[in-house]
């Protein structure tokens, strides 16, 4: 029986924060999945990781299929009885040609559903500050294409009723035929000195905003060079971007920030970053593996009954210990008589999840605070265990083992070089168009040091500003010859992104 299905999902208009639950529902259980270049490749990691993915979008700006070419592949594997995906930018059925593509599943008989997004439109008016309704300018907007079908004769649009009156017009797809669409306009009543904004990659941390006038948009674009995708938005509402804009007005709007924590961590400070405005290039420098044997880590957990203090110095270190505790059959209930020292409250939270509540959390959040934390608790003779990563420093030990303790110091994991450096970072840095760059540990500097070269490095970070989280890795980072501009009082993720903002809030 052939259980064939094709949904046309709408990936929204280029942020994949809005792209609808049913859509994300569709992706999880796809077998294929067709995208154009218009969707967001973010959403791409909701499909299941042996899922086939097929880009059907534009290559140097042609397009990669023709239409008739992602008709016949969309019904070639539902007919294969395959759970297909076509994953749209914007909505399948605004400028999207879903109507086409679902008119060739009709005919052959195969099985679709229609999930709605968030057009580009909607998005871009959102994005911008600009409503495309306002009940003191105007009650009604139309959606036209910026560009009609090849070879045709005359215009398919009632360019008078489209001209007259107030209402919002928006052209999607018409930066390469801006000119002539707006002289169409003026030639057809429309005030020259209507307001116009033309919006690029709406939603994105890429969006871009050009407003002018019908007579002078055209001219001011050529002037910056400005490029599709981009909607153009006519009409009075554009004046109240001034008042209403938000998305690229926030403190780090505009600037490119490189990330180099390792691949399964960047997310959250990312996502931090990106909410005051930034763009982020994740260019993860650590690569975390387990230690080449277990046999010590194994050993001190077969003995935790006999331990008084568990010091966890990092979430790593917390995740690899609690792993394989589990492995060996255990839970959080064999540290019951074993106090927990976290290294700062991030840590703290990750133990939490595991079900123990730390007894000590240091004021400074690094090696030398825990040590200075334990002064006033009695450790002669007392038996400490410190799961660590194989590169980490020996003073957590060596200093309290000078105050009688005995300090089993198992490796967890092993920190290791990626394949290689992100070749987008390294574009970015070579064409200079990086403002800052953030290290979160000692590690992220030596590896990417060890990647490019120290001499290299140091060239490449000539005029970024250089962000650490702390004063070790601040030393680090000396020692290869970079200038440390930030590094917060307080060593945390959120610190150091309100230390970004406030130093390109004031030099800006």
């Amino acid at each position: 029986m052939n259980n064939g299905i094709v949904y046309l999902v709408g990936a929204g208009p280029g942020d994949p924060g809005l792209i609808t639950l049913r859509g994300v529902e569709c992706l999880k259980m796809a077998d294929v999945v067709i995208y154009d270049y218009l969707a967001n490749e973010q959403l791409l990691n909701h499909a299941p990781s042996d899922a086939e993915r097929i880009y059907a979008g534009k290559i140097g700006g042609r397009h990669n299929q023709d239409q008739e070419e992602i008709n016949h592949l969309l019904v070639e594997k539902g007919l294969a009885g395959k759970r297909v995906v076509r994953l749209k930018g914007g909505d399948p059925f605004v400028f999207g040609r879903g109507g086409e593509e679902c008119e060739a599943l009709a005919a052959t008989g195969v099985p679709f559903e229609i999930v709605p997004g968030v057009t580009a439109a909607v998005g871009a008016s959102a994005y911008s500050g600009i409503p495309l309704t306002h009940r003191d300018f105007t009650a009604s907007v139309a959606f036209v294409t910026g560009q009609e079908g090849k070879g045709k004769d005359e215009s398919g649009i009632d360019w008078d009723r489209l001209s007259l009156g107030n209402g919002t017009v928006v052209f999607y797809m018409g930066i390469t035929t801006l000119r002539r669409n707006m002289q169409r306009m003026i030639e057809h009543g429309r005030n020259p000195e209507t307001p116009v904004a033309l919006v690029r990659w709406a939603t994105t941390q890429n969006q871009r905003v050009l407003t002018g006038t019908l007579a002078d948009i055209a001219d001011r674009a050529h002037a910056v060079g400005f490029k599709p995708p981009a909607v153009t938005i006519v009409g009075n509402v554009v004046t109240l971007r001034k008042q209403l804009r938000w998305f690229d007005n926030r403190p780090l709007s505009g600037k490119t920030i490189v990330v180099t924590r390792a691949a399964d961590q960047a997310g959250e400070f990312s996502a931090r970053l990106q909410r005051e405005g930034a763009t982020v290039l994740e260019c993860p420098t650590i690569r975390l593996i387990e230690p080449d044997s277990w046999h010590e880590l194994d050993r001190t957990i077969a003995e935790l009954s006999s331990f008084d203090w568990l010091i966890l110095t990092s979430a790593n270190a917390t995740r690899f210990f609690f792993q394989r505790l589990t492995y060996n059959g255990y839970d959080a209930r064999v540290l019951a008589q074993c106090k927990v020292c976290a290294v700062g409250p991030k840590t703290a939270d990750v133990i939490r999840a595991y079900g123990i509540n730390p007894d000590l959390i240091p004021a400074d959040y690094k090696a030398e605070g825990i040590i200075a934390a334990l002064s006033a608790t009695p450790l002669k003779g007392k038996r400490l265990l410190f799961p660590h990563a194989d590169l980490a420093r020996e003073i957590i030990p060596r200093e309290l083992e000078k105050r009688g303790a005995i300090v089993a110091t198992p490796v967890a994991y092993r920190n290791t070089l990626p394949e290689r450096v992100c070749p987008e970072t390294i574009f970015a840095l070579e064409k200079r168009t990086v403002d800052a760059i953030t290290f979160t540990s000692s590690s992220t500097v030596t590896n990417l040091a060890a990647m490019l070269g120290e001499d290299l490095l140091a060239d490449m970070l000539k005029g970024v500003v250089v962000a650490s989280i702390g004063p070790v890795t601040s030393k680090t980072c000396r020692s290869l010859g970079l200038k440390v501009d930030i590094e917060p009082t307080e060593y945390t993720l959120e610190a150091l992104t309100k230390n970004l903002v406030e130093h390109f809030s004031y030099n800006t």
